[in-house]
C-alpha cells in the first residue's frame, strides 16, 4: 500500500476516533446528567475548542518549530490523554448504570424519582470527571520526570566467562518528535555515558518524524560512547518517518544499524553474537525490509551465546525456534496508559519485563519515552541497565 494512502487512512481513523471520544464524553458528562442548557452549551463549546487543540497539536507537533507551538502541541496531547481517561471512566459508569437498571428490573425495585436520579447522575459524573483529570495530572508528572533506571541481571548458559559482567544499556521507544525534543535526548546521552556501558542497544521507535524535522533533536546521539559500540534496529515508527533516511542519519551519527545481520561482540574467550532484525511489520511499507531471522543467523556457531535485537516481542516465537539465548524488545510501552496494558496482551506475547519462553529469555522494555500523550499511568518509562552473567 502506498505510504501516502496509508497516511490518509491513518488520519481518517484518528479523526473518527477523536470525534467518537468527544461525542461520548459529551453524552456521558453533559447530556445524560441533565445539566441545564446553559451548562451544556458551555461544555459543548469547551469540548469543541479542545478538539481543535488536538488538531493544532498534530500540526504544530510535527511542523512547528517555535517554542509556543511546542507548548500548544504538549497541551493538545495532554488533553488527548485526558480525553481517553474520561472515555474509559464513562464506559465504566455505563456498565454500572446498565447493570443497576437490570438488577432493579430483575428484583422489581422502584427506581429513584427523576429529580433524585438527575442529582445523583450529576454528582457521579462530576466526581468521575474530577477523578479522570487528577489521574491525568498524575500520569503527566510520571512521564515528564523521565525514565527510571531499571537494573536487570540476566544469566546466559552459553555466555563465556570472559564476558561475565558485561554491561548493556537499552533505549527503546523514545519517540523523539512532537513532545520529546533535544533536551530529553541530551539527558539520555548523559545518563547513559555516565555508567560507562560496554554496549548500547536501541530497539526501535526512536523517532516520530522525518530526518529533516528531527536531525537537530537527535544530534546529541553522536556523543554516545560504549566499548563495543551503539547498535540499532528499526521499529514500526521508523517506517512512518522514512526508514532509509533514518538509517543513513544514524549511521552518520556513529550508530550501527543491524539489518537482518549478525556481528561478533568481543574477541576470544569473551566473544558472543549480537543480531538484529527489521520490525515485524516493516514489509507493509518497505518490502525490502522484511524481517529475516534466518538470514541474520546464517552460519552462526550454535555453541556461541546470541543476543537478538527485535522491536516487537512477537519475534520471540521465531527466536525460540532458532535457539536464540536472549531477545531484547520494546514496542509495548508496558501499556503506557492503563488499561492499554490489557489490550497489548491481545497482540503481544509479553508486555514488560523479563520472561522465559521455551528456553529463550526475552526482556521487553516499557519504553524510554512515550508516544502521543505525555502520560504514564500504571507503568513507568525506563532506561534499562543489563548485566550479563555466565551461568
Amino acid at each position: 500500500m502506498p505510504r501516502a494512502l496509508l497516511y490518509v487512512l491513518f488520519l481518517a481513523v484518528v479523526a473518527f476516533l477523536l470525534f467518537g471520544m468527544h461525542w461520548y464524553v459529551h453524552r456521558s458528562y453533559l447530556r445524560l446528567p441533565g445539566w441545564s442548557p446553559a451548562w451544556r452549551t458551555a461544555g459543548t463549546w469547551t469540548l469543541g475548542a479542545m478538539a481543535l487543540l488536538v488538531a493544532a497539536a498534530f500540526a504544530f507537533g510535527h511542523f512547528g518549530s517555535e517554542p509556543w507551538q511546542r507548548w500548544v502541541a504538549f497541551a493538545g496531547y495532554v488533553w488527548l490523554g485526558t480525553l481517553f481517561l474520561l472515555a474509559m471512566v464513562a464506559i465504566g459508569l455505563d456498565v454500572v448504570r446498565f447493570s443497576g437498571r437490570g438488577l432493579a428490573a430483575l428484583l422489581k425495585l422502584d427506581a429513584f424519582d427523576p429529580e433524585r436520579r438527575a442529582l445523583f447522575a450529576r454528582l457521579v459524573g462530576g466526581g468521575a470527571a474530577m477523578a479522570s483529570v487528577v489521574a491525568g495530572g498524575i500520569a503527566v508528572r510520571a512521564a515528564v520526570r523521565g525514565p527510571q533506571d531499571c537494573h536487570v541481571e540476566i544469566k546466559l548458559k552459553k555466555l563465556p566467562a570472559g564476558a561475565d559482567g558485561l554491561r548493556i544499556v537499552q533505549w527503546s521507544d523514545v519517540h523523539v518528535g512532537p513532545t520529546i525534543r533535544r533536551a530529553f535526548v541530551e539527558d539520555l546521552v548523559r545518563r547513559t555515558n555516565a555508567v560507562q556501558p560496554d554496549l548500547i542497544v536501541i530497539t526501535g521507535d526512536l523517532v516520530d518524524g522525518s530526518v529533516a524535522m528531527l536531525r537537530d533533536e537527535v544530534a546529541p546521539m553522536a556523543q554516545l560512547r560504549a566499548r563495543h559500540g551503539v547498535w540499532f534496529v528499526t521499529g514500526n515508527h521508523e517506517y512512518f518517518s522514512g526508514a532509509d533516511a533514518w538509517i543513513a542519519e544514524l549511521t552518520r551519527l556513529g550508530v550501527r544499524v543491524l539489518q537482518n545481520e549478525r556481528v561478533t561482540i568481543g574477541a576470544g574467550d569473551a566473544a558472543f553474537d549480537l543480531a538484529g532484525v527489521h520490525d515485524w511489520t516493516a514489509a507493509r511499507l518497505h518490502p525490502e525490509h522484511t524481517p529475516d531471522l534466518a538470514r541474520a543467523l546464517h552460519g552462526r556457531d550454535p555453541d556461541r551465546a546470541l543476543v537478538l535485537l527485535a522491536h516487537q516481542p512477537r519475534a520471540i516465537w521465531q527466536a525460540a525456534a532458532a535457539g536464540v539465548d536472549l531477545v531484547l524488545s520494546g514496542h509495548t510501552h508496558g501499556g503506557q496508559i492503563w488499561p492499554f496494558n490489557y489490550l497489548v496482551r491481545l497482540a503481544q506475547p509479553y508486555v514488560a519485563g523479563l520472561a522465559d519462553h521455551e528456553g529463550t529469555q526475552i526482556y521487553v522494555s516499557r519504553g524510554t519515552g512515550w508516544w502521543g500523550p505525555p502520560m504514564r499511568l500504571g507503568t513507568t518509562s525506563e532506561l534499562t541497565h543489563f548485566t550479563l552473567r555466565a551461568a
